[in-house]
């Protein structure tokens, strides 16, 4: 019953289309998995009519960008099954709309160093809800000023914090993200707590009663580090979700679907908390006999 709980597909920074990762998410023996773009809830009506083509469950969910404010730093937030999704949606806009000026701005900027334009690189971008740096470089390569995703050309002009073309900005605070994540009645967890480095803020969440669980299983944890964050969720009685990361030909490491996953005992865990927030958002107030 194991689950991927952490994809990406054209919609924002993936490379394959919602069937094709629900088709192959089916083809690796999953059985639940989870269609995170970033900061877009796009994927719903689509995933769930193909979900049931292909018979596998796929949970509603989106990557929300935040931003750590006490220590300047980004963070995400995976959000499961929000039973208000609309609520929402105000945020994701935002999000993407600043994604997509500091996007316009690297952009510029690259083309200031290299003769390509714009739409050869919006191409690449055609599905998407904004436009990433992977956009970028797939050009820098399809015209022959690169070789590789990740290479030295990638670090001189996007690595974090002097990359020559990086450019970034606040997202909203990860307080206010949380909190509307659980308005609309959604699962809140942190994605790979240290590929951002984001343990402190991660403690303050959970002793504030923010978190419904942690992304254990991901590939920027060693085996230390996911046994720390496995005592955090025992002793927290929080789920320990897992998941790929995939974002197929814009991955920077060998990374699949299935690569990491979610276990029987959590996603029964997730699915519990699922339907009891459920049945908070749609819990009838009885009618008065006056």
């Amino acid at each position: 019953m194991a689950g991927d709980l952490h994809c990406h597909t054209t919609l924002s920074d993936g490379s394959l289309g919602i069937e094709e990762v629900i088709a192959q998410a089916k083809r690796v023996g999953l059985d639940y998995l989870a269609i995170t773009d970033h900061d877009t809830l796009s994927s719903y009506s689509r995933a769930k009519i193909l979900a049931e083509r292909y018979d596998i469950e796929v949970i509603p969910a989106v990557e929300l960008s935040a931003w750590d404010k006490k220590r300047n730093q980004k963070v995400h937030i995976l959000c499961y099954a929000p039973q208000k999704p609309d609520r929402l949606e105000g945020l994701c806009l935002k999000s993407c709309q600043i994604r997509k000026e500091c996007a316009k701005e690297m952009l510029e900027k690259v083309m200031a160093l290299y003769p390509i334009t714009e739409d050869m690189v919006y191409k690449y971008a055609k599905s998407s809800k904004s436009l990433y740096k992977s956009h970028i470089m797939r050009a820098l390569i399809n015209y022959g000023y690169a070789t590789e995703f990740y290479g030295s050309i990638n670090d001189e002009l996007f690595k974090y914090p002097d990359g020559k073309c990086l450019v970034q900005r606040e997202y909203p605070d990860v307080n206010f993200v949380v909190d509307l994540i659980h308005s609309s009645k959604g699962v809140a967890v942190m994605a790979h707590p240290y590929h951002f480095g984001n343990i402190e803020l991660l403690e303050e969440l959970i002793a504030a009663g923010k978190m419904d669980g942690i992304e254990v299983n991901h590939h920027s944890a060693n085996e230390e580090q996911k046994e720390y964050l496995k005592k955090l969720c025992t002793e927290n009685n929080l789920i320990m979700t897992g998941g790929s990361d995939f974002h197929g030909l814009y991955n920077d490491r060998v990374t699949y679907i299935g690569s990491n996953v979610c276990d029987d005992e959590n996603i029964d865990k997730l699915k519990k908390l699922i339907n009891l927030n459920s049945q908070k958002a749609y819990k009838t107030v009885p009618k008065s006999d006056e």
